[in-house]
């Protein structure tokens, strides 16, 4: 019904993607997701043209990326099947980035790029992407990460707020906030292995604030404390948080919401 209303009504299409269950399938979200962006499904961009590869600065490092990125095909694509979504992730990033000469790529973006490519299609990720890019991502897109580390120091102070004593273990362990950098700039697509997940939070994020994804980070506080004992000193045994913490810790926090 909302979607059909004139106008849409956003607001329940946000109830929506924020409750427990979410847009529940992917044919949902294909009509959902650009509302929540207020992109025109009637004007979309081109597919990239043929030339979109050409003497750009980034083809050799997004190439290394997409190659790398066979885990978040589903299990059981045909290999060739695979490849041509593959030669399309490539395309989309380059024309994306060649359609905003003022962002610059970063190693995790394409694994934003991919969820919305495996279910909304090509020109419509297209579109998606350009807005996020300019939006929600836009401080992971600059020429340096100062900006990130900006965001990534919004953490500390937020566990503060809503948990002294996870925030002052943390402080004593120097750990810092750099574990959450992967989380943060590929929205957990990096760290969830099951795709129902990553869709379940993409439409939490597409529905909230841009700086969400830093708030939830401080949320999975709870799992990371209740799975304390992967801590150490050690930064890389953070950046390696258990996943099935990060999907318990997103139950509740959406049941939270609620």
């Amino acid at each position: 019904v909302a979607l059909n209303s004139d106008p849409v009504d956003i607001e329940t299409l946000r109830r929506a993607a924020l409750s427990e269950g979410g847009l529940l399938t992917d044919d949902i979200r294909r009509k959902v997701w650009p509302k929540l962006l207020s992109i025109n499904v009637y004007n979309l961009p081109p597919k990239p043209s043929k030339d979109v590869r050409e003497d750009h600065k980034d083809y050799r490092q997004v190439v290394l990326d997409v190659r790398r990125s066979m885990r978040r095909f589903p299990k059981g694509m045909r290999v060739d099947e695979r490849e041509v979504l593959q030669e399309q992730l490539i395309d989309i990033i380059l024309d994306v980035l060649r359609r905003n000469p003022q962002l610059y790529y970063y190693q995790g973006y394409h694994d934003i790029v991919v969820t919305f490519l495996l279910v909304v299609g090509e020109r419509m990720t297209i579109a998606i992407m350009e807005k996020l890019s300019n939006h929600h991502l836009r401080d992971f897109m600059d020429p340096t990460m100062d900006s990130t580390k900006h965001i990534l120091n919004y953490l500390m102070p937020i566990l503060e707020r809503v948990d002294r004593e996870l925030h002052d273990f943390m402080i004593r362990s120097e750990v810092g906030t750099i574990f959450a950098l992967s989380w943060l700039i590929t929205w957990y697509g990096y760290v969830l292995s099951d795709f129902r997940h990553v869709l379940r939070l993409y439409d939490f994020f597409l529905a909230s604030h841009p700086l969400m994804a830093i708030y939830f980070a401080a949320v999975v506080r709870r799992s990371v404390f209740l799975c304390r004992l992967f801590f150490s000193r050690s930064i890389s045994s953070l950046s390696r948080m258990p996943r099935q913490c990060c999907v318990m810790t997103f139950s509740v926090f959406v049941r939270e919401k609620g």
